[in-house]
């Protein structure tokens, strides 16, 4: 669960990161694709990580 909260608090920082530096315009586009990648990592972690906590049920 802990795991989770920091994977959803950094997949949060990373958002404002990629906000920020688009909006000032001067973001280098290397850096931002990396942020981005990085982001889109983390929501596939945390996708798991929810997964997992959440139990199938077939109906």
């Amino acid at each position: 669960m802990r795991r989770l909260e920091l994977l959803r608090v950094e997949h949060r920082d990373l958002d404002s990161a990629i906000g920020a530096l688009i909006d000032a315009g001067g973001g280098d586009q290397m850096q931002i694709a990396r942020l981005k990648k990085r982001k889109l990592r983390l929501r596939d972690e945390i996708t798991l990580l929810e997964d997992q906590l959440v139990p199938d049920i077939i109906a």
